[in-house]
């Protein structure tokens, strides 16, 4: 998995990003052409995990992370062409991963990656 290392790369899609809300993350998409440096990374994709630290200490992120990423491969990430940050929130630990599963999947359907799942399958 291709992860976005770069702070401007972050930083971009933060402010150039569409955000898909759920009750446990938000997902920060950034279409094909949109990076600041187009490389390598833009034809397959990339993804970055947050968990920050008003939210918890260091065993609450870790935990958070790792749920983050299961729920990116379980959805089929990273996409081709787009970058994706999975933003965590505090309730996204204490919730069960089916729910957590459930409600990305269905912001992931409305969204434009929704179409990448269906050229893909």
């Amino acid at each position: 998995m291709d992860t976005i290392k770069s702070s401007a790369d972050i930083s971009h899609l933060f402010s150039t990003g569409r955000r898909l809300k759920t009750p446990y993350l938000t997902l920060i998409i950034g279409g094909e052409g949109k990076s600041p440096r187009a490389s390598r990374h833009d034809l397959q994709g990339r993804v970055a995990f947050i968990a920050g630290k008003k939210l918890g200490n260091a065993v609450w992120r870790n935990s958070s992370k790792r749920r983050m990423r299961e729920v990116c491969r379980a959805l089929g990430g990273p996409w081709p062409g787009y970058d994706v940050i999975f933003l965590a929130k505090s309730s996204l630990t204490d919730a069960s991963y089916s729910k957590v599963l459930k409600a990305c999947d269905k912001a992931v359907a409305h969204s434009c990656l929704g179409a990448v799942e269906e050229k893909r399958g």
